[in-house]
């Protein structure tokens, strides 16, 4: 039986001290990568410690020179930084700095991790560069100070964690303006944590805001943002959350302007996801209106074997906001559990936890808005791998 990797990392995870000595390890700057251009993207491979290279030239997936890549211990999360030099891959024994060269192609600064969280659930780098963003699943958000050039640490200055309500954050997102941090805390709801990128303490001292799960026994797996400069929408994933169906996972959807006054979820949310566990929300980032389009991977469907990945279309009315639920489903493999777009905007890609396959690609059908068709499927490595994070060069 699978546990599942929050569970998981409850067990591991023990509560780390940022002012503690040899918590985030300075290592030698270098010059930063030229960096990936078109498809280009990463996938960690947790049973095999690996990182997956890839880029799609002519509707072709090809490795790039040296994939896979051995990694130190067991990945957890992965990102790319919006300046498309450098990536960071969190493991169990810590979070290590790759620099991208041409071609996409990563390459490990130092042997030595920039951060020895060993339980980093989710990581992002902010729109500055400046800042790496690490939710532990020791319960606590850490704001990294980072060097925008060549991502290393950009002094030994430490800044005080915020506290996650002694819970293990599943996943993260920063809005597009840095202005707040979304951390899904399972069973404890979704943290709303205010950022502020120019500031040498970019954190609050406390997280005041959370929104609490919706329905009993619920749990948060899962958030997003609008990828527009001001954003519309926030997204928050979870599971038992509606109802008419066996299948009782479901997309909310809160107005952000709403989070500088009474926050507010728009009509009709919650909305029904197609599945049990929505573990990854993907509003499309790349495409003539940024957001029209949110896909959600549903782990665990009900009745079926595999998941599946569902889809809404975002329209508005002035501010007024409304999703509507696709007609079309796209089936995927065991357990899918990461969304990401590439920088073409051609391709939809997904990772499944379980396998059957590890990865897969859909392209937009050209006559039913919002529909995926399949484009190819692939594994990683040498199966089993444990595919359970994906991210796309910029």
């Amino acid at each position: 039986m699978r546990i599942r990797r929050w569970a998981r990392l409850l067990l591991v995870g023990i509560p780390l001290l940022a002012g503690c000595k040899g918590f985030w390890n300075p290592v030698s700057s270098s010059s930063s990568g030229t960096g990936a251009t078109g498809s280009v993207f990463y996938v960690l491979n947790q049973l095999t410690s690996q990182l997956a290279a890839y880029s799609i030239v002519k509707g072709t997936l090809t490795p790039l020179t040296g994939s896979p890549f051995t990694l130190a211990s067991g990945p957890y999360a992965i990102a790319v930084a919006p300046n498309n030099a450098f990536l960071y891959v969190s493991t169990a024994t810590g979070i290590y700095l790759y620099t991208i060269g041409t071609g996409g192609v990563p390459t490990l600064q130092s042997s030595t991790a920039i951060s020895n969280d060993n339980a980093a659930n989710a990581i992002a780098v902010d729109s500055t560069d400046s800042w790496l963003l690490d939710a532990s699943g020791a319960g606590y958000l850490y704001a990294i100070p980072i060097n925008s050039a060549n991502g290393t640490l950009s002094n030994n200055a430490t800044v005080p964690p915020v506290a996650l309500s002694g819970t293990a954050p599943q996943k993260m997102a920063i809005s597009p303006d840095n202005k707040y941090v979304f951390v899904a805390m399972g069973n404890a709801g979704t943290a709303v944590v205010p950022f502020t990128a120019s500031n040498a303490d970019p954190l609050p001292a406390t997280v005041t805001t959370v929104i609490a799960v919706k329905g009993t026994g619920g749990a948060a797996v899962s958030v997003a943002v609008d990828p527009t400069a001001t954003p519309r929408l926030f997204y928050i994933g979870e599971v038992a959350v509606t109802s008419g169906s066996s299948n009782t996972g479901g997309l909310r959807a809160f107005s952000y302007s709403s989070l500088s006054s009474t926050l507010t979820e728009i009509s009709g949310s919650p909305y029904a996801s197609g599945g049990l566990a929505p573990y990854s929300i993907l509003p499309t980032p790349y495409s003539t209106s940024p957001g029209a389009y949110i896909y959600v991977a549903n782990r665990t469907v009900s009745g079926s074997t595999t998941g599946s990945i569902n889809g809404f279309a975002l329209t508005s009315t002035g501010t007024t906001y409304t999703l509507t639920a696709l007609t079309t489903t796209a089936s995927t493999g065991i357990y899918p559990v990461s969304l990401a777009q590439d920088a073409t905007g051609n391709y939809l890609l997904a990772v499944d936890s379980g396998g059957s396959p590890d990865l897969e690609a859909y392209t937009f059908d050209s006559t039913t808005a919002g529909k995926l068709d399949s484009a190819f499927t692939s594994t990683t490595g040498t199966d089993p791998v444990g595919a359970i994070a994906i991210a796309a060069a910029p």
